[in-house]
């Protein structure tokens, strides 16, 4: 029995417009749906539940993340801004101004006590969510394209740009390693372990690098991307990397042997653009159009009530 999601359990019909990107939260209860609608949505996809809608955005969202507690979202469009927003209230807290266009990534930090931001001013903006300053921390400006993705760890933030690098900063020292990729580099996560990096890049393949060093310890290859920007990941074990596709699939490949395991076609209408695993469970969620889809194991059996 394949321990892979590949059960269709949902449909979930946001009316957002189209959904830009779908979010698992820490603890995977939840999820956000960002859309072209300019709202930011807080469901329960085990229950098809919508909790809240977040508006305040002028334009289309792009990015979204929960906190390590829940209790705080940060999102982010075309509107050129990131928003602080309170779960519970749904009240704007702040609004991080200064980009110069369409910021494209958002997240936080371990703690929530800064909110990191990537634009296509080429620029990475750190925020700190307690100051009253309407200023950055710190702006990272190295990126000579636009910057598609930013993650962090305890100490070190990782970002992604078109300009084909991936760039990781190690906070404690201080210190810049880069990475070439050599074509524009879409999403870039952390393995679990910390030691590796994924990356998705516009030249239908995503790489395995070591951290430290930069070697390409594997390379992913039988999907279709080399236009937009397609979410990767790695699934809740980090046995496997997940990616869409630009022809409506979701494609699996083995972590360590780089070989495609599986596919699931016919998985969304045109580009499958969004995929986020839960953190603990055999849970994917994927977005498409107007809608997203939540995948299980195939022995799965939904509970009653």
């Amino acid at each position: 029995m394949s321990e892979l999601p590949q059960k269709l359990l949902s449909t979930i019909e946001c009316k957002q417009g189209v959904v830009r990107c779908v979010r698992f939260n820490a603890d995977g209860n939840y999820c956000l749906s960002c859309g072209s609608d300019k709202s930011v949505k807080l469901w329960n996809p085990h229950r098809n539940i919508l909790l809240k809608t977040y508006q305040g955005h002028g334009y289309d969202v792009l990015d979204a993340v929960s906190s390590f507690d829940n209790s705080l979202i940060v999102s982010c469009g075309a509107d050129k801004i990131a928003i602080l927003w309170d779960v519970a209230t749904g009240k704007t807290l702040r609004k991080f101004r200064g980009h110069l266009a369409t910021v494209n990534c958002v997240t936080f930090n371990e703690e929530a006590s800064v909110v990191l931001s990537g634009s296509v001013d080429s620029s990475t903006r750190i925020w700190d969510c307690r100051s009253k300053s309407f200023d950055p921390i710190q702006v990272l400006n190295e990126a000579k394209d636009s910057v598609t993705s930013v993650k962090t760890s305890d100490h070190e933030l990782l970002t992604a740009s078109a300009d084909g690098y991936i760039r990781r900063y190690d906070l404690r020292n201080g210190q810049m390693h880069m990475d070439c990729i050599g074509k524009p580099v879409t999403c870039v996560s952390f393995t679990k372990d910390g030691q590796c990096m994924l990356a998705s890049s516009l030249d239908d393949t995503l790489r395995l690098l070591d951290k430290d060093n930069g070697e390409l310890l594997g390379e992913y290859t039988g999907h279709k991307n080399s236009e937009f920007k397609v979410e990767s990941c790695l699934s809740q074990t980090d046995s496997h990397v997940v990616s869409g596709s630009e022809d409506g699939r979701i494609c699996f490949w083995d972590l360590v042997e780089g070989t495609m395991t599986s596919t699931i076609a016919d998985a969304g209408d045109g580009v499958v653009h969004s995929v986020t695993f839960h953190p603990t469970e055999a849970c994917m969620l994927t977005a498409a159009q107007s809608s997203f889809k939540v995948w299980r194991t195939e022995d799965y059996e939904p509970e009653n009530g």
